[in-house]
Order: structure tokens, then sequence, then C-alpha cells
């Protein structure tokens, strides 16, 4: 009989490029949820589930997802209900966060607008004052 994998904090920290005090944060957070092992249950020993979590955790976190939206998320998935409502909720904080990057690309193209400008006045006013004679 196939035992299921488990994982220490270290195994996953090594994994995931991640430090053992992040793992924790995760736990903290309600994203991981170990088991307790050794004395006074010390040990932390993390499950595949764990370890999926935790993969769609920082997956979450590089599209820019809060940790209570990537908990959410991933709480919809274990759950054993339907998984329609699961996807429109998943699509409406996709959508939610689309809306925000854009809103910050246009903030972010009209300061670069901005700076090119007083570049470019800066070089004319900077060309007008090496040509002009020293006095």
């Amino acid at each position: 009989m196939a035992t299921n994998p488990t994982f220490t904090i270290s195994d996953l920290a090594r994994e995931f490029d991640l430090t053992t005090r992040a793992i924790r944060f995760y736990e903290d957070m309600g994203l991981l949820q170990p088991q307790r092992e050794g004395p006074g249950g010390r040990n932390r020993v993390y499950t595949s589930r764990d370890r999926t979590r935790l993969k769609l955790t920082l997956r979450a976190k590089r599209l820019g997802l809060s940790l209570t939206e990537a908990r959410d998320i991933i709480d919809m998935y274990d759950s054993p209900r339907d998984t329609g409502p699961q996807l429109r909720k998943f699509l409406t904080v996709l959508a939610d966060h689309r809306r925000q990057l854009e809103e910050q690309m246009a903030d972010l193209m009209a300061n670069l607008d901005e700076v090119k400008t007083h570049e470019k006045e800066a070089r004319a006013l900077l060309s007008r004052v090496e040509k002009s004679p020293k006095a």
C-alpha cells in the first residue's frame, strides 16, 4: 500500500526558494495546515495538499492577488461544491485585478509621458545654454 508523500518545512522552503519564516506566515494566514508531530507537536509535516496549496499561493502572488484573495480562491477548490460558483468567483477576482493593473499601467504611462516631456525640455535648455557665449 503506497503512502502519501509528506514534506518538512525545509523541504518546501528549498523547493520553492522560500524562507521557513515565509512558510510559517502562510500557515498563520490559513493557507497551509500542516500536521504536527514530535515532542510537543513542534515538527510540521506537510502533505501533498499543502504543497499544492503553497504552489497555488505563489502563483496567485505572481498574479498580484492578495493572500486573502488567494486563500478564498484556493479554499473554494478544496470544497466539494459545484465548480460553477467557484469559477465565477475566480473570474470576478481576476477581472477586478485586471482592472487594477490597467489603472496602474495608465498611471505609469502618464508618468512616463511627463518624464519624457521634462527630458525634452531639459535637453532643449541645455542645448541653448551650451550654444550661448560665455560671459
